[in-house]
């Protein structure tokens, strides 16, 4: 298991994050690092950008799976990488309310 991993899981488990959302926030970050064939760490805002366009245009995901996406990465980058986050250049989507009907 590499360093930033072990520091993630270490990081989600000393907030008392579920284990559902432990692995969900994970597996974020792992396929933004596999998207961009770079560790995570080596990629910064503009690579973000790129990538939650991406999960709409290129992955066909709707809000409600982007939003764990970029949760994911926010944590990863505040609280593992230590490193500033700006809401401004990452806008989270609206969520999709869906009808129990």
């Amino acid at each position: 298991m590499n360093q930033l991993r072990q520091l993630m899981l270490e990081e989600l488990r000393r907030r008392n994050f579920a284990d559902t959302t432990i692995r969900s926030y994970v597996h974020g970050v792992e396929h933004f690092s596999r998207y961009f064939h770079h560790r995570p760490d080596q990629l910064g805002p503009e690579d973000i950008r790129r990538y939650q366009a991406a999960l709409f245009t290129k992955f066909k995901f709707s809000p409600n799976t982007v939003i764990p996406r970029l949760a994911a990465l926010w944590f990863f980058y505040i609280h593992v990488l230590k490193r500033g986050w700006s809401i401004a250049e990452t806008p989270y989507p609206k969520k999709v309310i869906r009808s129990g009907v």
